[in-house]
């Protein structure tokens, strides 16, 4: 038709090719069918207002496309900050693609809007019967699209506050950095402290261990000097306090390997004994070596090298508690205290 060539080149550039064609095609078929109606200027006149409707949806359209440029602008703008910072902020990358699902949501509301003005095409086929009804849906779809643009400027207001939230984010991260920082240091002098604890607790240790060691050499001198003193007090003290008659000297000796303290021989109740004996400086409860189960075991040792001899146990001390004492008499171990003789 010869007006198709025409409108098709004004709706071109405005809507795709294919809404172009439709468009046209829809136009020339109305206009050939008004072209052969007896009022000729009536034609006229409604397709003056059919152009001036055109003219107005095409200022609107034009106006989305810009409002629509701005926003993908806007998007691309926005993408290059958040490749920035994605690698600093997860949480960040996730709020970008809500935004990128707002993007799609306005697309998609774009493809509706789209489908409206196909469907203004249907409505133009009723232009020669009703052209008030098509105005006024041609008024409704400039309201729509009105609506749109304020949907477009939300979201660019949006779009701005995530950009401000997204520099807020950084500045946060640049402040727990520095934090970061600063507990790094605080834990490297903790560390430097700590290092310097272990030196003085291995000194105080090893300061521990050389009076631990002068203390038992002490213990030690102590011993022997009981050892010593019980050598000399002894037989006279066994003989008059209870009827012990020593017969040979005490001895230090080794039978197998147990040290005895005191090793001699005796008469009691006219029957020989050998005195199995230990010093001990103190005997107190509670220590985690009993001087009893000792003299005991030691006492094992003898019998197994003089079997069938009769054994008397002996226990030398300066002091003894009560509950040492009550348990040797348990036990048929005599004990001596050195205040005794």
């Amino acid at each position: 038709m010869p007006y198709q060539a025409t409108w098709l080149r004004r709706f071109t550039g405005v809507f795709d090719p294919d809404q172009a064609q439709v468009l046209a095609e829809a136009i020339s078929d109305i206009y050939g069918e008004l072209a052969r109606a007896r009022d000729i200027r009536e034609l006229k006149r409604v397709v003056q207002e059919l152009a001036e409707a055109q003219k107005r949806t095409e200022v609107r359209v034009e106006e989305l496309a810009e409002a629509q440029k701005r926003t993908e602008v806007r998007v691309e703008e926005l993408a290059e900050a958040q490749k920035r910072t994605e690698v600093r902020v997860e949480e960040l990358a996730e709020a970008q693609k809500r935004t990128e699902v707002r993007v799609e949501e306005l697309a998609e509301a774009q493809k509706r809007t789209e489908v409206r003005v196909e469907g203004l095409a249907a409505r133009m086929e009723e232009l020669a019967e009703a052209q008030k009804r098509t105005e006024v849906r041609v008024e409704g779809l400039a309201a729509r699209m009105e609506e749109l643009a304020e949907a477009q400027k939300r979201t660019e207001q949006r779009l701005e506050g995530l950009a401000q939230a997204q520099e807020a984010m950084a500045q946060a991260l640049a402040s727990l950095a520095r934090a970061q920082e600063e507990s790094q240091r605080q834990i490297q002098a903790l560390a430097r402290a700590q290092e310097e604890s272990q030196r003085q607790i291995q000194e105080l240790t090893r300061q521990m261990v050389e009076v631990r060691r002068e203390l038992g050499g002490l213990g030690r001198s102590m011993g022997y000097a009981l050892e010593n003193e019980a050598y000399r007090m002894l037989p006279a003290f066994l003989a008059e306090k209870h009827g012990i008659q020593v017969t040979e000297r005490f001895v230090r000796t080794y039978i197998g390997d147990e040290e005895i303290n005191l090793f001699g021989r005796g008469w009691r109740d006219g029957k020989e004994v050998l005195i199995v004996g230990e010093v001990k400086v103190r005997l107190e409860e509670g220590r985690r070596e009993d001087a009893l189960e000792q003299l005991e075991e030691k006492a094992r040792v003898v019998q197994e090298a003089y079997p069938g001899e009769e054994l008397l146990l002996l226990l030398v001390t300066h002091h003894a508690h009560p509950g040492i004492l009550q348990r040797a008499q348990e036990r048929g171990i005599l004990v001596v205290q050195s205040f005794e003789w």
